[in-house]
């Protein structure tokens, strides 16, 4: 399948989103995430693994501070910035892979660029109505994700018409705000948020459906890592849905995602190598 160059500016750099499917790890500083919390939540330990992660192959590391997973509550801004600046702050001197915040404070998103950060991954795609200005100020580039509702009750029986029109149309929508607030078209990327008030079918519906996002221009980022529908597909509780996911990463490659954003990235590597040298030839 042929595709259209679609660049992503993020900081100094331009990445080719269509060159190669580009992996985007997973680093969790929080002692309640759904799938690692606690793992990492030392500093330590959380800059060991994302140089762990750059040695592995990702293109982009993602830290986050707040748990986001179904039924979280929202933190304290100052308690999410003091969990993610020094991991920011001491990856950035140690790996080349740009560094990316995982928040939706914006706030938090302008010390995490301060510290060196060049990627806000925004859950609520600028909710905070400061967020955009923070990243038009800062010349970062942003993920704008869908998600309905809010985390606290995001799963509580999420009901779509059309789940594939109703996402598209409402990161159109949100890109098309991003920029009339000043950030770059370039710098944007869109996620469809699985598992983000959405049922199984829901996104089920979406991965398949993937390819529906490209006319929006910007590069597809999608986390299907050891999501809850892989764990009902598999009856598998979250430690082991390796497979899962490594299956689902596989699916989304062939479907058109840009980038995909997974916990195990070693492994999540060498899956996307080998789907892009049988299905594209490389």
């Amino acid at each position: 399948m042929k595709r259209e160059s679609v660049p992503w500016r993020v900081g100094a750099r331009e990445f080719d989103c269509n060159e190669r499917t580009l992996v985007m790890g997973i680093l969790n500083v929080t002692p309640d995430s759904f799938a690692d919390g606690g793992r990492y939540s030392g500093l330590d330990e959380a800059v060991k693994h994302g140089i762990q992660m750059a040695a592995d192959g990702a293109d982009f590391v993602d830290v986050g501070g707040e748990s986001t997973r179904p039924g979280s509550d929202p933190i304290p801004e100052g308690e999410e910035r003091d969990r993610v600046v020094p991991v920011i702050e001491a990856l950035v001197a140690e790996i080349g892979a740009p560094i990316s915040i995982d928040t939706r404070k914006a706030e938090v998103a302008s010390d995490a660029v301060s510290a060196g950060a060049t990627i806000v991954n925004d859950v609520s795609a600028g909710a905070d109505p400061k967020m955009f200005g923070v990243v038009a100020g800062t010349g970062a580039a942003m993920v704008l994700m869908h998600m309905k509702g809010e985390p606290k009750t995001m799963q509580k029986a999420p009901h779509y018409d059309d789940v594939v029109a109703e996402v598209h149309e409402f990161l159109e929508e949100r890109l098309s705000a991003a920029v009339a607030a000043g950030i770059e078209f370039e710098r944007l990327c869109v996620d469809p948020g699985l598992g983000f008030g959405k049922g199984f079918e829901h996104n089920i519906t979406l991965m398949r459906e993937l390819e529906s996002l490209r006319d929006l221009g910007r590069p597809i980022l999608v986390g299907p890592s050891r999501k809850s529908f892989i764990g009902q597909i598999l009856d598998a509780e979250v430690d082991e849905r390796l497979e899962g996911t490594a299956g689902a990463v596989a699916l989304l490659v062939e479907r058109g995602a840009n980038i995909v954003r997974v916990h195990d990235v070693r492994e999540m590597v060498r899956v996307v190598r080998v789907v892009e040298a049988i299905a594209r030839g490389r």
